[in-house]
């Protein structure tokens, strides 16, 4: 846990986790202390010896007042732990996911991450402000009381050691069985959350096939598994929290008859006794309240390691000082080996390269890679094997600001962002002037979107640009990529599922990148592929053609069955008779 503590707060505060764990320490140690003092206080008491008796409790006023300045010291650094990792965590983690490889953000991860930095943020609070000082309290003031149980007799301290271990084992069973609960509790509400999600956002899809009034069964069967989770908790925590609290009460119980037997063979005597049983009965107080606390301390813990696992990701590798590129506005992949973690190889030793303002195409069957060379290019993961190179130096070697100012990316999904139509475009070039807007908004076919809108540019376009269509949202996407004016236009599936119009606008706007720019395209739709300079055809990861479209048709090869299978597609058409009565 420490260090996943100091993972939490930084290497610029583990002095100040150190100094707060040195404070607790050291305020449960005098607390034992001044415990162990009640003993020889009430034996000269009963003694009758006052002078005596107030001598100790002169001692035990001092060491009380020790335990109240260290008490004070760790729940006041205790609370300042606490309200640092409140105002800097959520920072340290925006800052760390920065440098995070862009692959890295699949939908689980992004889940996952968002629990984490709301509830587990503030359980991880709860380490230092309520859980952490009670469970190390309990454990180092029966400890302490333990030791001095040696100094008064040795039989009741050896009684107190030999507990130990069932205490220990008893309380950590208990509270691996709680963790363990409360992670599975904890994956079913993330399941459920993303089910949630899922069912509002994919409205439309699920009332067209009426799955919405039926019910939508993954959503159903995530909210019955996070019931049954729910249910499994409790249970089985309390239970778990029954040993714990039972393993204490036979610690003190044992304790008990080996005293009651001492004094019954006259080995001590009664007064000891009571005494020694006074200080016995501050063994068992800590504990008790230890074990309440143990299972809250392994929940927050899992939240804890949940956050440090999420800091200690390595981060993208970025060089100290990018290097000038030497041929802006070209690409190259050079003998390329990639596979995504713990799958097979995607990419085998591809090579290839692009000249500044020309146009290259990649096709191919699915699963054969063409999506992974872009995610390359933006390195969104590193080349397994071999180099990939924007402006002639390879990317490991351009810092992120370097790399991104090269690239610009249309995707087939597109997500604008809850603002309106102008801040959208905007976000390829903020600094643009209103003259290098507008025109970038006619030759992306947006001019004519914004005319239809009540609010013009002023327009908001709704989360994920929900108030317009699919194909107004790539001219919106073509837009910015023109407004950014990068040398490398990187183009997904662009096309894939537009209507004439908006495929009109595509394509008038890709003329219009080639110009100024060097264009990648990832498509299916045949104008796009004639129209480049070259083409690649990949399969299952490897370069198996490449040339024009007219030397591919004319090498009569992979390229040319795919053409004509197209041809052939795009040449049905459904004929519908009417039934003859």
């Amino acid at each position: 846990m420490i260090r996943s503590l100091l993972t939490l707060l930084g290497p610029a505060h583990a002095t100040r986790l150190y100094r707060y764990l040195a404070w607790l320490v050291a305020s449960a140690v005098l607390q034992g202390l001044a415990v162990a003092l009640l003993v020889p206080i009430l034996h000269a008491l009963f003694a009758g010896n006052l002078p005596l008796a107030m001598t100790w409790l002169a001692g035990l006023a001092a060491m009380v007042l020790l335990t109240c300045i260290a008490h004070y010291q760790q729940a006041m650094q205790g609370f300042a732990l606490a309200l640092l990792v409140l105002t800097t965590l959520h920072e340290r983690l925006g800052q760390h996911l920065m440098r995070l490889p862009l692959g890295w953000f699949n939908s689980e991860k992004v889940g996952q991450l968002s629990r984490s930095a709301t509830s587990g943020t503030l359980m991880v609070t709860g380490l230092f402000a309520h859980y952490l000082g009670p469970v190390v309290s309990g454990v180092v003031v029966p400890a302490t009381v333990a030791l001095t149980l040696f100094v008064f007799d040795w039989r009741l301290g050896l009684t107190a050691v030999a507990c130990a271990p069932l205490i220990y084992f008893t309380h950590h069973w208990s509270a691996n069985a709680i963790g363990a609960n409360d992670a599975r509790v904890e994956a079913a509400a993330s399941e459920a959350g993303n089910r949630v999600v899922e069912f509002a956002r994919y409205q439309q899809v699920l009332r067209a096939f009426g799955q919405a009034q039926r019910g939508y069964r993954p959503l159903q069967a995530a909210n019955r598994a996070q019931q049954q989770a729910g249910g499994s908790m409790l249970a089985q925590t309390f239970p778990k929290l029954l040993a714990g609290g039972l393993s204490v009460q036979l610690a003190f119980a044992l304790l008990v008859a080996v005293g009651i037997a001492l004094a019954a063979t006259q080995q001590i005597d009664a007064i000891e006794l009571v005494a020694l049983l006074a200080l016995a009965a501050r063994f068992v107080g800590p504990l008790a309240e230890a074990a309440a606390r143990s299972g809250l301390l392994r929940m927050a813990s899992n939240d804890l390691e949940q956050l440090a696992s999420i800091l200690r990701q390595p981060a993208l590798p970025a060089p100290a000082t990018s290097l000038p590129l030497t041929a802006p506005g070209s690409l190259e992949f050079d003998r390329v080996g990639f596979a995504y973690p713990s799958g097979p190889p995607v990419l085998k030793d591809l090579s290839f390269s692009a000249q500044p303002n020309t146009m290259t195409a990649i096709v191919g069957a699915s699963g054969s890679g063409k999506t992974t060379v872009t995610r390359l290019l933006m390195r969104f993961f590193d080349a397994s094997e071999g180099s990939v190179k924007v402006g002639g130096v390879d990317v490991r070697a351009l810092s992120s600001e370097a790399l991104m100012a090269q690239l610009s990316l249309v995707m087939q999904d597109v997500y604008l962002f809850d603002d309106s139509l102008e801040a959208n475009i905007r976000v390829g070039n903020p600094d643009a002037s209103a003259r290098q807007l507008a025109q970038a908004a006619t030759l992306a076919g947006v001019d004519e979107i914004v005319a239809r809108l009540p609010q013009g540019w002023a327009t908001p376009v709704g989360e994920g640009g929900t108030s317009l269509s699919g194909g107004e949202r790539q001219r919106v996407s073509l837009a910015r990529a023109l407004l950014k004016r990068a040398p490398i236009v990187l183009l997904d599936e662009a096309t894939a599922a537009l209507d004439p119009q908006n495929e009109a606008y595509v394509q008038a706007a890709i003329g219009t990148l080639i110009q100024n720019a060097t264009v990648l395209v990832i498509a299916h739709r045949l104008p796009t592929i004639m129209a480049a300079d070259q083409i690649l055809v990949l399969d299952e990861g490897r370069l198996v053609e490449s040339g024009s479209h007219r030397q591919l048709l004319a090498d009569n090869g992979r390229y040319a069955g795919f053409w004509h299978e197209r041809q052939r597609a795009g040449g049905w058409r459904l004929k519908a008779e009417r039934p003859s009565l």
